[in-house]
């Protein structure tokens, strides 16, 4: 019998031995939390470079382009990032299932961190010419590889830790980063958008990077408190660790990593279309103000937390994959009306757009920790779930950079952006549709 079907049995104790791994529901909420916060610093390192690019790097940093291939430009050194994710995912994915969960953790909230933190500190084209885009793509490739490796770490590291019946929750906790960062990122930008318009240009874009530094600092004293996977250190005493983890995925659980891949399209790509490129599209289309887009996703961001932690109930009753079903059936049906109302151009129909937009594509982002862990056994899971994940990110990452190509196309017509939000999320229902049918279990016992 394989390391795959032993893992998948509910019978056999450990990940393949006798004795089943005892848990703690005080370990696992201290853990979710460290996640939780890691999780936060990274999606607002990584997400100021998005909100970056559409208000700032295609006037700074691509002067030489047009307006439209300037924004062009931009979303595709945004984009570069998902590309380096998968690295990531290989790299820190071989670390974390053979070495361990919590340093791979440490060295990704470091990397994305300072490279962030050397972001606010780089001159722009006009004072050293080509090196500036070349070296802002350097530092955006860096934190692709950083986030490559954080957010399977995270989650498998909540969901390795929690109680069987309540991974649901846990799992949810590092989810609540996503939208915490865009508060803190949307939030940083709307206030130094409140700058004069040269004093923002200059130096007042670049505070909200250099925070990455001291926020660094605490992320790293939360996370060296937090304890290994039981579920791994009984891997190591029964050497059950793959050599190479991610080839192993490929060979043995690709079935399972496509199926991954799938399920997760919408939660990366889904937001960054009503995020990076609708900032775009509101801002240098429709002529709305620049703030007026950074406030619509402050406002999203609070619906997201909610809609992530309820849903992350829910998914404990009747199943991560059927949850992701119903979120991306009901963001296709939306597709359509979101951008009917953004067109509207109305700033109050734009920020209730937004705001559903994106709750109603949380809520297959928000159990899809829960949803990717359970599709892959325990010695594959770090890599696995990594994998799967920033596949999912490389493949819809330069979506932004298609949505404005295809506006540019249709003359300006939303349309072709719609259609394309509403295909990723069919094939989001259709991952979490066969997801929930490819579930694992791991034999984990929750202490008295």
């Amino acid at each position: 019998m394989s390391k795959l079907e032993h893992a998948a049995g509910t019978a056999s104790g450990g990940p393949n031995g006798t004795e089943k791994v005892v848990v703690t529901e005080k370990e696992a909420g201290r853990v979710a939390f460290a996640s939780f916060v890691g999780t936060a610093l990274e999606w607002y390192d990584y997400y100021l470079f998005g909100t970056a690019a559409a208000i700032v790097f295609n006037r700074l940093y691509f002067t030489s382009l047009n307006p439209t291939a300037a924004t062009l430009a931009a979303f595709a050194t945004f984009g570069v990032g998902f590309v380096a994710r998968p690295v990531g995912a290989v790299i820190f994915g071989w670390l974390g299932d053979r070495i361990g969960r919590r340093p791979a953790l440490l060295i990704t909230v470091v990397l994305i961190g300072v490279a962030t933190g050397l972001i606010g500190l780089l001159p722009g084209y006009a004072a050293i010419g080509i090196a500036a885009p070349l070296l802002l793509v350097l530092l955006r490739l860096l934190q692709g590889i950083a986030v490559g490796g954080e957010w399977g770490g995270a989650v498998t590291l909540a969901v390795e830790h929690a109680p069987p019946a309540k991974r649901g929750r846990y799992a949810a906790l590092p989810q609540v980063g996503s939208p915490v960062g865009t508060l803190l990122s949307s939030g940083a930008f709307s206030l130094v958008l409140l700058l004069p318009k040269d004093s923002f240009d200059s130096w007042g874009w670049r505070l909200p990077f250099l925070a990455a530094f001291p926020l660094l600092l605490v992320a790293v004293y939360i996370r060296r408190k937090v304890e290994e996977s039981p579920l791994f250190e009984e891997l190591l005493k029964q050497d059950e660790r793959a050599k190479i983890p991610a080839v192993d995925v490929f060979r043995t659980a690709w079935r399972r990593l496509l199926v991954a891949i799938t399920s997760a399209l919408l939660g990366v790509g889904g937001f960054y279309i009503m995020t990076t490129f609708v900032i775009s599209y509101g801002a240098d289309t429709l002529g709305l103000s620049r703030s007026l887009m950074v406030n619509a996703t402050l406002v999203a961001a609070v619906f997201q937390i909610a809609v992530i932690l309820y849903m992350g109930r829910v998914a404990e009753r009747i199943g991560p994959g059927r949850v992701t079903l119903w979120g991306g059936a009901a963001t296709a049906l939306l597709a359509f009306p979101l951008f009917w109302l953004i067109d509207t151009k109305s700033p109050l129909l734009v920020v209730f757009a937004v705001a559903l937009g994106i709750a109603v594509l949380s809520v297959a982002y928000a159990v899809s920790g829960a949803l990717l862990t359970e599709l892959f056994p325990a010695h594959l899971r770090y890599s696995g779930v990594a994998l799967a994940y920033n596949l999912a990110g490389a493949l819809t990452g330069f979506l932004p950079f298609v949505a404005t190509a295809l506006l540019d196309t249709s003359g300006g017509a939303s349309w072709p952006v719609s259609l394309l939000l509403a295909a990723l999320a069919l094939l989001t229902a259709l991952g979490g549709f066969l997801g929930e049918r490819m579930r694992v279990k791991d034999n984990v016992a929750t202490a008295a």
